[in-house]
């Protein structure tokens, strides 16, 4: 007899292991399929998607090394601390990396354990519909088994994009995977893509020791980030000694005895070649669709590869969903889950809402850039009224102590209700800091309920409260 479950959950990521662990917390029997591409030293899949074993974990494990090594070799003279003979270890780090991808992995193993969540190991592609529910074909290392779902969630994640004219081996060209596993730094490193992951990693590399450059096809720099927040990185990351091409064509990389040569046509028109010794193409990411089998439900990608779906992530098959990379909206980690909760949830009959202009975004460089709501260039651009207040780190007490006083937080707020429409930040542990930004608009907050609540002296979120006083002129320490 098939398996049944209330609900069957497609893909063990972010988005996919929350939606089962939110949907048994709500009593429903559960199985979750997952045909990983990254095995635990036993042969079994490893839990956790791109996020916890390619991507958002093992990234910010190495970013957290680098920064350590950069601090200790640069930045501690002015703290009165001598250094000498700074080495790092790279197989170490890596190792290090790899012990936190495969805690992280197999905490999520034990949540399902412990959620009595049914792990189905291969990949789910449906089969059809009948009355007793969904028909989805499990393939996996040991054969084919046929499953039988009420409902279905989708959660199978994305894919690095990959160029047609630059062939990527994770060897000599990499992408995001390839990228974090150098057994030594290069000496020269080129990055096609200045988006977040290209950022990233690039300036791991270049922290250990790389020189780095940077080719993006965009004219201008950051562009989703605010405007005064990608002019202020932009001085900051070529202060460091990333080269970064803006408006550039990429042409063909060829492999070399030394590495590859990349060729491409800067925004002048002129045509060059960059030599290095390992390339990394950081172009994005798309869905991982083309093997679920879609048609025998009666759906569709589209032509991007996305799921069509709702406000409540619900496709047109009723009783399916799909959640994180595989529908609209940003590719992030925290979307995903947040989007398995509510469905997790709808199912269960309650009404559960994403504020998806609530949601933050950040980029893991040094210092950190976040952010979340408008950017004033969408207001100027809406023609409605809006106030500016903005804060300097380098006039705050806790960041100086820290030797950390680079960037500024940018609050932007309506210019008759004063409610907060945007919250930018770049500086150190923006990534923390945005968080109090996220409740404050999730609440719809106004600057000036910001600015009347007690912060903690010193700290670096009294930047965040000055930045709530300058929208009205009042800041108190500048």
């Amino acid at each position: 007899m098939n398996k049944q479950f209330d609900v069957l959950v497609i893909g063990a990521g972010p988005g996919g292991y929350i939606a089962a662990i939110r949907a048994a917390q709500l009593g429903f029997s559960v199985g979750c399929c997952e045909f990983s591409a990254y095995d635990d030293p036993a042969g079994e899949p490893r839990l956790g998607g791109t996020c916890l074993n390619a991507g958002c974990i093992p990234l910010k494990a190495l970013v957290a090394s680098s920064e350590l090594f950069e601090k200790v070799s640069h930045n501690l003279e002015d703290h009165g601390i001598t250094t000498s003979g700074v080495g790092i270890d790279i197989a170490k780090m890596q190792l290090r990396k790899e012990a936190i991808v495969t805690k992280m992995t197999a905490g999520v193993k034990f949540l399902f354990r412990k959620n009595k969540i049914t792990l189905l190991h291969g990949r789910g592609s449906f089969a059809g519909r009948t009355d007793a529910g969904y028909r989805v074909i499990i393939s996996g290392k040991e054969g084919e088994e046929e499953v039988l779902a009420q409902k279905v969630i989708i959660a199978t994640g994305s894919k690095a994009r990959h160029i047609p004219n630059i062939a990527v081996d994770n060897v000599t060209i990499c992408d995001n995977e390839g990228a974090l596993k150098f057994t030594e730094p290069p000496k020269k490193l080129g990055v096609i893509g200045a988006g977040v992951i290209g950022l990233e990693v690039g300036s791991v590399w270049r922290r250990l020791g790389a020189e780095v450059t940077v080719l993006e096809v965009m004219p201008s720099f950051l562009v989703a980030a605010d405007e005064s927040i990608s002019r202020e990185a932009s001085k900051l990351f070529l202060k460091q000694g990333l080269h970064i091409k803006l408006g550039v064509r990429i042409g063909q990389a060829k492999l070399t005895k030394h590495g590859v040569s990349i060729a491409y046509t800067d925004d002048q028109g002129f045509e060059h070649t960059l030599e290095c010794d390992k390339l990394i193409v950081s172009v994005g990411r798309i869905p991982n669709t083309e093997k679920l089998n879609l048609e025998a439900i009666g759906l569709q990608a589209d032509e991007r590869g996305f799921i069509p779906v709702n406000d409540h992530c619900a496709t047109t098959a009723p009783g399916v969903y799909a959640i994180g990379d595989v529908v609209r909206g940003p590719m992030l980690a925290h979307k995903a889950e947040d989007e398995g909760v509510m469905v997790a949830e709808l199912i269960a009959g309650q009404k559960p809402h994403i504020d998806y202009n609530s949601m933050p975004w950040v980029i893991y460089t040094t210092p950190e850039i976040a952010w979340v709501g408008k950017t004033e260039q969408q207001l100027r651009a809406e023609g409605g009224d809006y106030k500016v207040g903005q804060f300097p780190f380098a006039a705050n007490g806790r960041a100086l102590g820290l030797g950390d006083a680079e960037g500024f937080i940018k609050m932007l707020a309506d210019g008759k209700t004063d409610e907060i429409l945007g919250v930018h930040i770049i500086g150190a542990d923006a990534s923390d800091l945005i968080a109090e930004a996220a409740l404050a608009m999730e609440f719809r907050a106004s600057s000036e309920d910001v600015a009347r609540t007690c912060h903690p002296h010193p700290s670096l979120s009294e930047v965040m409260r000055e930045a709530a006083l300058a929208i009205e002129k009042r800041a108190l320490n500048m």
